[in-house]
């Protein structure tokens, strides 16, 4: 069976060889590998895309409320209730991004995705 990795994680890719291993079985014809392969990998990207969740701050700046959503991977620890409503929040603001400097002294990266005000 054709086997791709294209950056995906081990579960990932048993995941998916288990798919094409289902969808050769069903064809029962062989001659189909990457076929089944390639439909296996959309359906299991497909599938584990409806399951993530997206995580966001919403913080008012002087009147400004913006919502910045991150990436759980690239939070550097950020745990959410870190803050407190009202907590003074040093923030930076480059472009479509917002940058919340946390206690510790290092930044969460967030992208801007709604600003109402």
């Amino acid at each position: 069976m054709a086997q791709k990795s294209e950056g995906h994680s081990s579960e990932m890719l048993k995941a998916i060889r288990r798919r094409a291993t289902e969808l050769y079985e069903n064809r029962g014809v062989e001659g189909h590998d990457a076929e089944n392969w390639y439909q296996a990998e959309a359906e299991i990207i497909r599938e584990s895309a409806m399951h993530l969740a997206r995580r966001a701050v919403v913080i008012n700046v002087q009147g400004v409320v913006y919502t910045g959503e991150y990436e759980c991977s690239a939070a550097d620890g950020y745990t959410p209730g870190e803050w407190k409503p009202g907590d003074p929040i040093p923030i930076r603001l480059a472009g479509d991004k917002l940058y919340l400097r946390r206690s510790n002294g290092r930044e969460l990266k967030t992208t801007i995705v709604r600003r109402i005000g």
